[in-house]
């Protein structure tokens, strides 16, 4: 028997919390998760903190000291992987931000070939370009442009060939037509970047699109005449991701839209970009120069262009400063996410028989590190 039983922690399957118990694990298969150690088992004995799934992020832009868009190939998506599974991600959508048409077509092509060869990358995010010039945030406006049929083609082609395609769109620079066409597809579409008002985001989610990008985030607001794409998601449309850095959303905003969305249904992103995993203090998108400075990443004029987090320091906000369970916080990092893709694998869970990356999360909750490193 190879088995070895981790104790001195608590254990989170990805659904629930487990506080004391033993995790089993055989040649990095989950054999159990038990109340006591089982005979013949070596037994680990940990200092607190919890074990748990490995982190799914389904929004980052780079990491290790380069973005995605700088150079989209497999060997920056490795590096981006690798930074991120330091910090307890263990499976990733990384994201192209809005760019030119020869740029998404390199961003597939790299993230075809990198799944199954570059652990944790998963599928690919394309945040862009079809979206609201109102609300572009960081993104470059010169670059922003409608969905036309060739996109629409290239897209369905590029959801044939990955296991995962997210597409973040505004709801008013696309069809419905178009995001059922899309979804038929097998894109997971979401809605982001968007100045529509709630009618038009409403017939969006019922025309296929199924997730909310970064709420609250580059988007109209919630009036209480127009309630807009943040009315029309907490109206109980899609999943949406959020950014728990205490910067992009407020924590009283976090714990409103928590009241609101059924449980399970709002996950963390981190929305990391080049810095993350690393000490760099400034970086460049597309062409443009980007600060690093107290917590935040901004362009010259102040805008938030990206987040300086990783999902262990969301799930710390989102337990100190919103005011959430732990249980509840590793769930929007891990399960939340994974179901969100649908992921036919074992990311997001501890399933009793399945491989699976399993993380220890720190007892403040401000670092994890794989199990396994």
């Amino acid at each position: 028997m190879n088995a070895i039983a981790y104790t001195g922690c608590d254990i989170h399957d990805g659904n629930r919390l487990h506080p004391g118990a033993v995790l089993v694990m055989e040649d990095d298969v989950c054999a159990g998760i038990e109340s006591t150690v089982p005979p013949g088992a070596r037994v680990v004995t940990l200092d607190g903190g919890t074990l748990c799934p490995g982190l799914v992020d389904l929004q980052v832009n780079g990491g290790g000291g380069v973005m995605f868009n700088d150079a989209p190939t497999v060997e920056t998506l490795r590096t981006i992987a690798e930074a991120h599974r330091r910090m307890g991600t263990t499976a990733l959508l990384p994201t192209l931000i809005t760019d030119r048409r020869h740029m998404s077509r390199a961003a597939i092509a790299a993230a075809v070939e990198a799944v199954g060869k570059v652990p944790g990358i998963i599928g690919l995010h394309l945040e862009g370009p079809h979206l609201s010039q109102a609300r572009k945030g960081a993104h470059d406006a010169s670059l922003i442009r409608p969905l036309d049929d060739d996109d629409m083609a290239m897209l369905c082609t590029a959801a044939a060939k990955l296991p995962k395609l997210m597409l973040t769109v505004a709801a008013e620079t696309v069809t419905p037509a178009q995001i059922a066409q899309l979804s038929a597809a097998g894109v997971i579409v979401s809605l982001g970047h968007s100045d529509a008002g709630f009618e038009a985001c409403r017939a969006a989610f019922a025309a296929g699109a199924r997730c909310t990008t970064h709420l609250f985030n580059a988007m109209s607001g919630l009036g209480h005449r127009e309630p807009g794409l943040v009315g029309a998601t907490l109206d109980g449309a899609g999943a949406a991701g959020i950014i728990a850095d205490g910067i992009h959303v407020h924590p009283t905003a976090i714990r409103a839209a928590l009241h609101a969305k059924v449980a399970g249904s709002m996950f963390l992103v981190s929305d990391a970009m080049a810095p993350a995993g690393t000490d760099i203090d400034r970086f460049t998108l597309n062409g443009r120069e980007i600060l690093r400075r107290g917590g935040r990443l901004t362009l010259a004029d102040g805008t938030l262009a990206g987040a300086d987090l990783s999902l262990p320091q969301a799930i710390r906000v989102m337990v100190n400063e919103v005011g959430i369970s732990r249980e509840q916080a590793i769930v929007m990092a891990t399960a939340a996410p994974a179901g969100v893709l649908r992921h036919k694998g074992s990311a997001g869970h501890l399933t009793v028989g399945a491989r699976s990356e399993v993380v220890h999360l720190a007892p403040d909750l401000s670092t994890a590190r794989p199990l396994t490193d």
